[in-house]
């Protein structure tokens, strides 16, 4: 049963403008708002989970899923005597055979490639029951990979985009870039809350912007809502990735994908409050199979696009749900 066919289970009531999201708040009051001094402060935990990869270590981020333009991301450097530890698939077998001994083709990465952090500040994602709101947990993010992309030596910009209007910065190596961009996601954070007027198609035009200023090669990262994916949106990222490499981050919350049996639950948003009997066991599937299909949404498009796709909940550590996948990428190498 679909949501909308159980809509006699609540009632929906014009009011003064609310915060939007549900009732209780996040576990701590840090976690409702972030200012651009935490943002800054994330450069610190830059070498706690590697996005990047360093002459020591490569990353399970790089090479996984670029697109199908050629001569971007990974260049070939030279032939030498294969040694213990070196990944088999990079053997060289037209020299081995010829040597009668094993070598191994050497890679680098380009330098100084343009990296997009596309970044929501909405709204809808004003809500959490976890560590954190999403909006606080999608800025974090944002900083995080910034901060790291600039230690990589590539160039840093992006695009905070909100109910009302985006802002972008473009892509250059310097920490002032950066800077510029975390100021602007700072003060789209901290003017969440306030009654604000809705852009239902805000997330594909932000897309679309994104389309029109980044140049072929950039890797472009996606930090947005869950429930964000609309038909246009999902046909503007995949014109995006025609000539992008891209990593989806969606954001959600738990209370996203279940609701708990705690009677009548109420929503706040635009002005009208929506109350939620949730003693209905037949109300909790329906919105627990739409939760299911969203994430379904985001696997396929991954999937068929050949992209990136990182999932990020409010319900553990930013950076431990990075690490965690990381690991899991690289074990499975």
């Amino acid at each position: 049963m679909r949501l909308k066919a159980a809509a006699w289970k609540f009632r929906v009531r014009k009011r003064r403008p609310a915060t939007p999201g549900f009732a209780p708040p996040a576990a701590s009051a840090e976690g409702v708002h972030v200012d651009l001094a935490e943002l800054i402060d994330m450069r610190h935990r830059v070498r706690e989970v590697q996005l990047f990869s360093s002459p020591a270590r490569r990353s399970p981020l790089i090479g996984l899923h670029h697109s199908k333009l050629r001569g971007r991301g990974v260049d070939f450097d030279q032939v030498r005597i294969y040694q213990a530890g070196d990944d088999v698939r990079t053997i060289d077998w037209r020299v081995t055979a010829r040597t009668q001994e094993p070598h191994t083709k050497m890679f680098h990465e380009e330098r100084e490639r343009p990296v997009f952090i596309m970044v929501e500040q909405s709204q809808r994602l004003f809500f959490g029951t976890g560590l954190v709101f999403k909006s606080v947990l999608a800025a974090q993010a944002a900083s995080l990979i910034g901060w790291a992309a600039l230690a990589h030596n590539d160039r840093v910009g992006g695009l905070v985009f909100s109910d009302q209007d985006h802002h972008e910065i473009k892509p250059r190596r310097s920490k002032q870039s950066l800077l510029q961009l975390l100021s602007r996601l700072a003060r789209a954070n901290q003017a969440l809350g306030s009654p604000a007027a809705s852009q239902r198609e805000g997330f594909s035009l932000a897309l679309r912007r994104a389309r029109e200023v980044l140049r072929p090669g950039s890797l472009v990262v996606i930090l947005c809502d869950e429930r964000t994916l609309s038909d246009t949106a999902e046909q503007q990222i995949a014109l995006l990735a025609r000539h992008t490499d891209l990593i989806l981050l969606p954001v959600s919350d738990p209370l996203d994908h279940a609701l708990p049996a705690a009677g009548l639950l109420r929503f706040a948003e635009q002005g009208a409050q929506l109350e939620l009997d949730t003693h209905a066991s037949d109300l909790r599937q329906a919105y627990r199979e739409q939760g299911e299909a969203r994430i379904a949404r985001w696997e396929r498009l991954a999937q068929r696009l050949g992209v990136l796709l990182l999932p990020l909940t409010t319900q553990e550590g930013m950076i431990e749900q990075l690490r965690d996948y990381l690991q899991h990428k690289g074990s499975a190498r």
